[in-house]
């Protein structure tokens, strides 16, 4: 029997696979880089009281322009002190309005990988050209801001269309992250090619710890701590996870400070693999390719 709940198309890594060093967990730093059409804006703001329809929320304009004027120069500084490596899913609006700054986090070492052109265009919204449209929008805007082509993508809201990854193959993307159902990588097979998927966590995210449910930023650190311990004692197989600060969220101080604890707590515990989404990329196609 077909089901959208047992998918058939994919190949997954079996309970025997172990990341570099024959480490159980690997943990990706995660930095949402976003950033809004010319009169969009997010929906969720630091208010919490949605407007009456018809008027512009300059409240959250304002909140969602801080990432790129400020939050990402911060986010880049901690990175900087902790000589660590992130996964910048970058929107092509933000390559189009500030190309320097999306090349400053690529010249920093950092990976890049598309999250459309802006966050209010969600490809399940888009027909089919749009939606191939919005991927060749994006892919071209970063390639001429950094030089860099990305090989990855995520959707905002992790939310694809129908024919969005066949569309991501068809443009050369290696892998996508439009998904949360399973512990580690997997291998899809389309009819026009295979990519794979890098499953995205949501658990240790400013956005719904911080902004959606309103819980302290801090407590997100003993979350972190407490489900790593968890998972590197008591997981009998490999697994993934990660941490994401938005530039708008995190990248401002009292979040910022948990953003450097974090990466703290991360580079010095010895029984993790902290790493790159292009990294887990790299290191698992090995294993499908075999």
């Amino acid at each position: 029997m077909s089901s959208i709940y047992k998918p058939e198309n994919v190949l997954r890594l079996g309970d025997s696979f172990r990341w570099p060093g024959d480490k159980k967990t690997a943990v990706v730093i995660d930095v949402a880089y976003e950033c809004w059409s010319d009169g969009s804006y997010s929906g969720i703001g630091p208010m919490g009281n949605v407007l009456k329809p018809g008027f512009i929320d300059n409240n959250a304009i304002s909140w969602g322009r801080y990432g790129v004027l400020t939050g990402i120069h911060r986010i880049l500084r901690i990175l900087k002190k902790h000589n660590a490596k992130a996964s910048f899913m970058t929107n092509g609006v933000i390559a189009e309005l500030y190309p320097n700054d999306v090349r400053d986090v690529h010249d920093q070492g950092h990976d890049i990988y598309g999250h459309s052109y802006a966050m209010d265009i969600i490809p399940t919204y888009l027909d089919e050209n749009a939606d191939r449209e919005n991927i060749k929008r994006t892919t071209d805007l970063i390639l001429n801001a950094c030089g860099y082509k990305p090989k990855g993508w995520i959707s905002p809201r992790l939310t694809g269309g129908r024919k969005t990854v066949e569309l991501l193959i068809e443009a050369g993307y290696k892998w996508h992250s439009d998904c949360m159902d399973d512990d580690l990588p997997y291998l899809e097979t389309h009819p026009n090619g295979r990519i794979m998927a890098i499953p995205f966590t949501m658990e240790i995210n400013d956005m719904p710890h911080s902004v959606r449910y309103g819980n302290s930023p801090l407590e997100l650190v003993s979350d972190f701590l407490e489900t790593l311990n968890w998972m590197t004692s008591n997981e009998p197989n490999a697994t993934l996870m990660n941490f994401t600060a938005h530039t708008h969220v995190y990248g401002r101080p009292a979040g910022a400070l948990v953003f450097d604890n974090l990466i703290e707590l991360a580079k010095n515990r010895q029984d993790i693999w902290l790493t790159t989404r292009e990294q887990v990329y790299q290191y698992a196609e090995k294993f499908f390719s075999a």
